[in-house]
């Protein structure tokens, strides 16, 4: 029997790993006060961490293994695409 690839699931911004990192689906509602690092235009979509197509509203993240982030959220593990 093939294995089927299951989608991952999303991850869950309440999780003790998501809140310690910030993650927010939505990158415009992150807390600026608590994560001043955060600048205008930084999103999951665009960080080199992200796993998702191009376009797609979700995709893997290398640090939220087995979980999908939303590709507009956001987290302090964010790193630019090179």
């Amino acid at each position: 029997n093939p294995r089927l690839a299951l989608a991952p699931i999303p991850s869950d911004p309440a999780s003790p790993q998501a809140s310690g990192l910030g993650y927010v689906e939505d990158a415009t509602k992150v807390d600026k006060a608590k994560f001043a690092r955060y600048a205008d235009g930084q999103k999951c979509g665009v960080c080199a961490l992200y796993q998702g197509g191009e376009g797609s509203e979700w995709g893997g993240c290398g640090i939220f293994a087995g979980q999908a982030v939303a590709a507009a959220g956001w987290c302090s593990a964010f790193a630019p695409k090179a």
